[in-house]
């Protein structure tokens, strides 16, 4: 699978790049600067060894040659993203974002959130974006540090939401590439009003115990991923 990383060249998309070209897919890390997505793609090959496909390129380029967008951006950096990518990505494409609407964004505290007009950062990407574009909203409750740290395994669940059920199991099956992480189908995309503020708490709970790789676990079943009575994919 071809896999694009919008804001490649940051902790949680340089971690999901490492752990997917690791995984075997062919990843392109994107950025506003194409130097820097190619420094950071050479980066990750010297990390991973030989016999990976990751490389760089503006992020216009990487979301239109690939059929999976992981957009990984800042909140800040949100909507200026999605109006430079908007017309690149491929009518076929599933875009995941994974933004967060933290303060920070304002000049607050990472601790704290921020509520997007229209209800989530995943329903203003869902606006920015053409009509029918397949999206998912996820990975807002993994920690960059631990993805980037190869030696480990990820212990906790992705939290996906979105209306396209197909495209919620394609971007789950990216997930379980990824050592001891799970994923669950948590609704439609607002659902993402309820998820995408975890990051905050979760930055909380590392403030105060002086950890930087809290993560959320469901309880309640062995594995999640696409629902019963709903075969992965459909």
């Amino acid at each position: 699978m071809d896999i694009a990383i919008v804001g490649g060249t940051g902790d949680i998309g340089f971690g999901l790049a490492l752990r997917l070209g690791r995984a075997g897919e062919r990843v392109v890390i994107g950025s506003r600067d194409a130097a820097r997505a190619a420094a950071r793609a050479a980066e990750a090959a010297v990390t991973l060894g030989g016999g990976v496909s990751i490389e760089g390129a503006p992020n216009q380029d990487a979301v239109a040659a690939c059929g999976v967008v992981l957009v990984t951006v800042p909140y800040a950096a949100q909507a200026e993203t999605y109006r430079g990518i908007r017309d690149a990505v491929r009518q076929d494409a599933i875009v995941c974002d994974a933004t967060s609407p933290l303060a920070t964004a304002v000049g607050g505290r990472a601790w704290q959130v921020l509520r997007p007009w229209e209800g989530s950062a995943a329903e203003q990407a869902r606006a920015l974006l053409r009509t029918g574009t397949r999206l998912v909203s996820g990975f807002q409750t993994v920690a960059a540090e631990a993805l980037r740290d190869l030696d480990r395994d990820l212990d906790g669940d992705v939290l996906l939401c979105g209306a396209d059920a197909e495209a919620k199991a394609v971007i789950g099956g990216l997930v379980e590439e990824i050592p001891a992480l799970r994923w669950a189908d948590v609704g439609p995309l607002s659902m993402a009003r309820v998820v995408e503020p975890l990051t905050a708490v979760l930055v909380g709970a590392n403030r105060t115990y002086g950890v930087r790789t809290a993560g959320i676990r469901l309880t309640g079943r062995p594995a999640w991923g696409s629902p019963p009575g709903r075969p992965a994919g459909a």
